[in-house]
């Protein structure tokens, strides 16, 4: 069996009680046929979309992390579909994101005044490559030069995709993904910001746009 995470977003008049009888139904069609274990409920509530769905500007949204086996997921999202009070719902192998909206992150060590004179050193040895680069400008998030090193705050461990504050911080003003080689980040960072920032978008927890906000 495999951990899954299920993401619904519920008709907003929906109080808890009446989703959670829907969570009962769809849940036991995965526990009746599949085995499925539910390993945590996680209800957010109701939520403003990023972006009207269908004429709605708001449902009620809940996480879910189910282990199943896939044969037991297309007769479970066919009881989703028929569902008209489900307005939308994604459902994702995880990784180890948790049901939070939140990012695992990795406190940083403080540094020594000898290595911040080393990176003093290096930043001038490298100054002449990462001249068209501090032409563009550093990005919000970052400190010094826009170096990955001078980045400010912790190192990001695991990437969550509901994670709306540090996806943001990834944007530009017009909606889109920063490039690599402003925001400084790994290639592996890189893919996996860009399907975090695809699902969010699905789930109307960012914009397409920009011009989709307010």
């Amino acid at each position: 069996m495999r951990l899954y995470e299920i993401v619904y977003i519920f008709d907003a008049s929906l109080d808890e009680d009446a989703v959670n009888a829907k969570l009962e139904r769809f849940q036991g069609e995965l526990t009746g046929a599949a085995g499925a274990e539910v390993v945590a409920v996680d209800h957010w509530g109701v939520r403003q979309f990023a972006y009207p769905i269908n004429k709605t500007s708001s449902g009620y949204y809940v996480i879910a992390q189910v282990r199943t086996t896939p044969d037991g997921l297309p007769a479970f999202e066919r009881l989703l579909k028929l569902d008209e009070q489900v307005i939308r719902y994604l459902i994702v192998l995880n990784e180890g994101e948790p049901t939070s909206g939140q990012s695992l992150v990795v406190e940083r060590p403080v540094r020594s005044t000898d290595d911040d004179e080393e990176d003093e050193s290096d930043d001038e040895a490298d100054d002449e490559d990462d001249e068209d680069e501090r032409r563009a400008g550093p990005p919000e998030f970052s400190g010094g030069r826009g170096r990955r090193r001078r980045m400010d705050g912790p190192r990001i461990e695991l990437l969550n995709y509901k994670d709306v504050g540090t996806l943001s911080r990834f944007l530009t003003e017009q909606g889109k993904i920063l490039p690599k080689r402003t925001t400084k980040v790994t290639a592996r960072f890189q893919r996996q910001l860009g399907r975090a920032v695809k699902r969010a978008r699905y789930l109307a927890l960012i914009p397409y746009t920009r011009r989709h906000e307010g």
